[in-house]
């Protein structure tokens, strides 16, 4: 039998010791196809903020897919790893949305508002297909329906072989899925301590800082020394527990200073162009 390889790249960088590039991208065509030739890790279909349209999504999937790059690579890898940031927040445990998704073949998801140590039990065990109570790391307990076909297919695994592979990393060290809770909120951080102690099965934990400067009263002021020492916080507890963490709002003026910091996960937006157009615009006495 063929060995076969890692196919999670974010998971893959996790596990060298390196950090993991990824970015959010709408789910959208033509952003699948570019994303797809770019030198991420991994992208993040955003559905928390953008339309949920499963349609859309599959199809960037199979947009991402490129017969080349496979070939030359010589592995299943996808050269980019598709994930997802699904619209239910961890309280509303929506495991029908995660279920779908899983179905057409992403490789993880990520859960906004995580707060509590039964949302993050719920986003763990929604990625997880149920087994016999005396399986190895047993809990959380899966909840995902049995429909593997379409997935398999994607990942190009029988449906045995995705089985195997269709667990939660690191819980599950072959696993290839990998579950993001996001903290967004100041009792998401009082409860981190107890979510990373009692929840296996958490592969990286994103800060929200969007709606967490939103939280402790300074929308968007990301240097305010109060969500700064949010941010802090997090991202201390994180290594304590030695869980990956992730920066969201990532740029050439942070980039290096968040990598210095320990941030494991860092989403470099990309960044649309326009500078022959205003170069064209200066030399034509335009600007």
């Amino acid at each position: 039998m063929v060995e076969i390889p890692r196919l999670n790249g974010a998971i893959k960088a996790l596990e060298a010791g390196q950090p993991t590039f990824v970015t959010f991208t709408p789910a959208e065509i033509g952003n699948a196809t570019a994303i797809g030739d770019a030198p991420y890790d991994g992208v993040v279909f955003e559905m928390e903020h953008n339309p949920y349209d499963i349609k859309t999504l599959r199809d960037c999937l199979q947009y991402m897919l490129n017969r080349r790059q496979i070939v030359q690579a010589g592995t299943l890898a996808p050269a980019v790893t598709p994930f997802v940031r699904i619209p239910p927040n961890g309280g509303e445990q929506s495991q029908w949305v995660a279920k779908q998704v899983l179905d057409i073949g992403v490789y993880g998801i990520v859960w906004p508002h995580v707060s509590t140590v039964e949302d993050a039990r719920n986003a763990v065990a929604a990625c997880r297909y149920p087994r016999p109570e005396s399986a190895p790391a047993y809990e959380p307990a899966g909840l995902r329906g049995d429909a593997p076909a379409t997935a398999a297919r994607y990942w190009g695994l029988t449906q045995q072989e995705y089985y195997r592979r269709a667990d939660v990393w690191p819980l599950a060290p072959e696993g290839e899925i990998l579950v993001v809770i996001m903290v967004e909120e100041k009792r998401a951080i009082a409860n981190l301590p107890k979510i990373l102690e009692q929840v296996p099965g958490i592969g990286v934990v994103l800060i929200g800082e969007g709606d967490l400067s939103q939280d402790l009263g300074y929308p968007r002021q990301y240097e305010h020394p109060t969500v700064a020492a949010a941010i802090g916080e997090i991202l201390a507890i994180c290594k304590q527990h030695a869980v990956p963490c992730g920066h969201p709002h990532v740029d050439a003026k942070n980039i290096e200073s968040l990598l210095e910091q320990g941030f494991r996960w860092l989403m470099p937006a990309p960044v649309r162009s326009f500078a022959a157009l205003e170069l064209g615009r200066r030399a034509a006495g335009r600007a």
